[in-house]
């Protein structure tokens, strides 16, 4: 094949033919890096012309198939141009441009590209190819969702024309579309190859009037959300109650081309999905917008982390909680809050009147500081020093978000650990169980297999956890149900008396690190305001149970520690000073020794055993924060004579002991070898 074997020459050094060929000029020598971000693994496969390669890929696959010589050229010519308006040195794009060229909406500038380029002796041929690179694609943007089926009328015009039988251009749309998708991934063709053959016999027949309706076309564009846990059905039901936004979206599908929707879109909720579009149709002109396009937030919110690409956690959350302040009747109303340092922003392009792209924009001081968090990754002491200058600039709660770095980890560390929360299972009480920060949900998995009768509700303030565990239900088909709510005021969601069991499986001490009560963090009314919050939901008979670190006592007690390493003291010398809880006290004793107060000493222990990863966490986190006797005379100081603890123990949680021995030895004041203090308890309270 002629084109094929110019891709080869052109790789292999040979310019020479880039003057003959320039639809490959156009591609291999471009200033472009117009991808569709959403099937790469790494944002290092753009840097290789990823535009060429998939260009030759489609070739490629057009060698694989028996057809015609005529088919064949057809086709051919197809491939080749159909995506050089992706490419182009910026002096050329701009020509394009100002001719008034759609660059944006690929198959319109790749077909406008073609006219002006070539010159072809039979005038049917060349428009048959034209048509067929100005519907490139539109088929699987049909099945996305993205398009309405009536913009393949250019194919069936070919037919009712006479320019090609009907047949003949069954059989070259069934390849074109074959060599297009095999080219991104042999497992997409598979399942939606049949989907294609049932939608050409459509436009073949010209059968236009068969469309999407508005919740159809909903579904397809959050076909990956879906596949991802997304209740579609209840988000629908939930968010678009209200005909109003209905019809404000409807107009908008009607009219417009959509572009890059789902690999821009998909790790957003359904209600922010949904005033995403909102927001669009308020601002632009239904009578001259034909293309929306997302490009530029999708090239906005993915980046390279650790070899792959990933989503931009630090935007994400911005953007969620900018979005999240926005009502969607403040919408309708065009009352849109004001925001110093992120905003939506519908951008017309200046030479287009017919194409807009949607994003969202960060101030310069919140642009950099997000660059900043990005390079700071690298550094764990540096990246929690950028974290808390992002929390303060754009506004976000500690608790509510407190899991940027690492967070799907941490998520998967959590239900990891659920063995040793099956204890908490045989204090469970009546029908009606909260978790309390459920975490990835392992708890409450636990607590549906044990007790499949019981109603079993997680309540958290974080909106990202509540979105996961969300698709893990429906994924999964579990029963339990998750609520938004804060743990200091419960009864603002939840009727009182209405739970039996209320349970705080290791989310104490976060309440008490990260929540400010007047004024300070790791403050003990945090915790009493959250104990009397459980305790007026509760009826009589009914449990709060917590699994969480308690400290030692006496108190006064010493222990020495003696590093195994060099580096033990070195990470002993940077946690105290880094450690926010309280100050942490220690006496060198001797080479790699210290002497320390027994709860300072198991309180370093615990970030030492999990060490660098969950550093940056560990030191604004104060696990035990209650002597056992401590314990019993807040909970009583609190709750009063109303409370009774049923049950108070405490122990060393298994693994420390193991973990830690290839670190150090751990010994009392008189350098016997000692065991490690106990590090986790068990409490249950009863209402009376």
């Amino acid at each position: 094949m002629k084109s094929l074997t110019a891709i080869e020459r052109t790789k292999s050094g040979d310019l020479q033919v880039l003057k003959s060929e320039k639809w490959l000029k156009y591609l291999a020598l471009t200033s472009e890096r117009s991808v569709n971000l959403e099937r790469l693994n790494s944002l290092e496969e753009i840097r290789d012309n990823y535009v060429l390669n998939y260009v030759e890929k489609t070739l490629k696959a057009l060698t694989t198939l028996q057809l015609s010589e005529y088919q064949i050229y057809i086709i051919e010519e197809t491939l080749k141009w159909s995506e050089v308006a992706k490419s182009g040195i910026i002096h050329q794009r701009n020509q394009w441009i100002k001719r008034g060229y759609n660059l944006f909406a690929h198959n319109v500038g790749s077909a406008e590209i073609y006219l002006e380029e070539v010159s072809e002796l039979k005038p049917e041929i060349k428009r048959i190819v034209h048509n067929l690179i100005l519907t490139h694609g539109l088929i699987g943007q049909y099945i996305r969702g993205e398009i309405p089926l009536s913009d393949n009328k250019p194919l069936y015009q070919l037919v009712e024309d006479g320019i090609i039988p009907a047949d003949e251009l069954k059989e070259i749309l069934k390849a074109l579309n074959y060599c297009i998708v095999i080219a991104v991934d042999k497992d997409i063709w598979k399942d939606i190859s049949k989907q294609i053959d049932e939608i050409i016999e459509i436009i073949i027949a010209g059968e236009f009037d068969k469309q999407h309706d508005f919740k159809a076309k909903l579904r397809h564009l959050r076909a990956i959300s879906i596949k991802n846990g997304e209740d579609f059905e209840a988000e629908y039901e939930k968010v678009l109650s209200d005909s109003k936004i209905i019809d404000k979206i409807s107009c908008l599908f009607k009219v417009a081309d959509l572009w890059y929707v789902e690999s821009a879109l998909f790790d957003f909720s359904f209600e922010e999905f949904i005033k995403i579009f909102l927001l669009i149709a308020q601002e632009v002109d239904l009578c001259k917008v034909k293309h929306i396009s997302f490009e530029w937030l999708m090239k906005s919110i993915y980046y390279q982390h650790e070899g792959k690409k990933r989503i931009n956690i630090y935007k994400k959350r911005i953007i969620e909680k900018y979005l999240s302040e926005i009502s969607i009747q403040d919408i309708l109303e065009g009352d849109c809050k004001e925001n110093l340092h992120v905003a939506h922003a519908v951008i017309h392009h200046e030479s287009l009147d017919d194409t807009v792209f949607f994003t969202f924009r960060f101030s310069a001081a919140g642009s950099k500081l997000i660059e900043f968090c990005i390079e700071a990754e690298k550094s764990d002491v540096l990246y929690e020093k950028a974290i808390i200058l992002l929390f303060d600039l754009f506004g976000l709660r500690r608790d509510k978000y407190d899991r940027f770095y690492e967070e799907e980890k941490y998520l998967e560390t959590m239900n990891q650990t659920v063995d040793y929360k099956k204890i908490i299972l045989d204090y469970i009480t009546g029908d009606k169980v909260i978790d309390i920060g459920p975490g990835g949900g392992a708890l409450m998995d636990l607590i549906e297999e044990r007790y499949p009768e019981k109603k079993v509700l997680g309540v958290d303030i974080a909106q990202n956890v509540l979105d996961s565990l969300k698709k893990k239900k429906q994924l999964e088909n579990r029963k339990w149900d998750v609520l938004y709510g804060d743990a200091l005021n419960l009864g603002q969601y939840i009727e009182k008396g209405s739970i039996d069991t209320v349970i705080f499986c290791s989310i104490l001490h976060e309440l008490f690190s990260y929540i400010e009560f007047n004024g300070r963090k790791f403050n003990h009314e945090t915790l009493a305001a959250a104990f009397k919050s459980v305790f007026e939901i509760l009826p009589r008979g009914g449990r709060i149970i917590i699994r969480d670190g308690i400290m030692t006592e006496p108190a006064d007690e010493k222990r020495i520690i003696r590093f195994l390493s060099e580096e033990g003291m070195q990470f002993l010398e940077r946690y105290a000073k880094d450690f926010k809880g309280r100050e942490i006290e220690y006496v060198v004793v001797g080479q790699n020794e210290v002497l320390m107060p027994i709860n300072d000493a198991m309180e370093f222990l615990y970030t030492y055993t999990w060490g660098e990863k969950s550093y940056v966490h560990e030191v604004n986190e104060q696990f035990g924060y209650f002597t056992p006797s401590g314990f019993n005379e807040f909970i009583t100081m609190v709750l009063g004579d109303n409370a009774k603890i049923v049950e108070f123990k405490h122990f060393l949680q298994e693994g420390y002991t193991i973990a830690l021995s290839q670190k150090v030895e751990f010994f009392d004041e008189k350098r016997n070898p000692t065991s490690l203090p106990d590090s986790t308890c068990i409490v249950v309270i009863e209402k009376q």
